[in-house]
């Protein structure tokens, strides 16, 4: 099945302040739509062609050779940005009070859990994404290069923030922890539960 670029629940310019309206346009419109054309062309003609995207990155080490790197990069692109926009809402929610209690028993608390995974985005050399990932039902935080997926770790992405130059820099130009910082005022706790409780039925 040929994948088609995922509309936004919001407008471009609804998650202003934090994320101004032309990064949002350039970064769906553009980017994301790059991923999603050249995913497509690399395979088209191929037993890939009607697999689920995700399905394929789970089982990377059984992609053809002479595609694998462009599935890698533009099918790992086209799946963490589908996910990056569900989790993101204008003003934010915030956890339940179960969900806010799972936290704090995984990362001590809620400011810590930030602190953890400010550190992971700050310190992904490069172009890469941080994520809030499920292993065997279990919550940790890792990063990735480039558009690198947790699917082809055997781990279940369940939050993730972009952090290459192009979701950032027309706003804050080398200032990462900045961008960093207000993206937590954009997370849509209520889509990262439904991922966690999906991940560990």
């Amino acid at each position: 099945m040929t994948q088609e670029l995922p509309k936004l629940d919001y407008e471009y310019n609804a998650l202003e302040p934090y994320i101004d309206a032309q990064t949002m346009e350039i970064h769906h419109s553009k980017h994301h739509q790059g991923y999603t054309d050249k995913f497509n062309a690399a395979v088209e003609g191929t037993e890939l062609a009607n697999k689920d995207p995700i399905e394929i990155l789970k089982k990377l080490e059984d992609v053809p050779t002479e595609i694998k790197d462009a599935v890698r990069n533009n099918g790992g692109g086209f799946v963490n940005h589908s996910l990056f926009w569900k989790i993101l809402t204008p003003g934010g929610k915030e956890p339940s009070d179960p969900f806010f209690g799972i936290i704090n028993n995984t990362f001590g608390s809620m400011d810590e859990f930030k602190d953890k995974f400010t550190d992971a985005a700050t310190k992904q050399f490069g172009s890469g994404w941080a994520w809030l990932v499920v292993k065997d039902g279990e919550m940790e935080i890792i990063s990735t290069p480039n558009q690198d997926t947790p699917y082809s770790q055997g781990l279940t992405p369940i939050l993730g923030l972009d952090v290459w130059e192009h979701a950032y820099y027309l706003k804050y130009q080398n200032k990462r922890p900045d961008y960093i910082k207000a993206f937590f005022n954009l997370i849509n706790w209520e889509e990262v539960e439904k991922r966690f409780k999906d991940s560990t039925n």
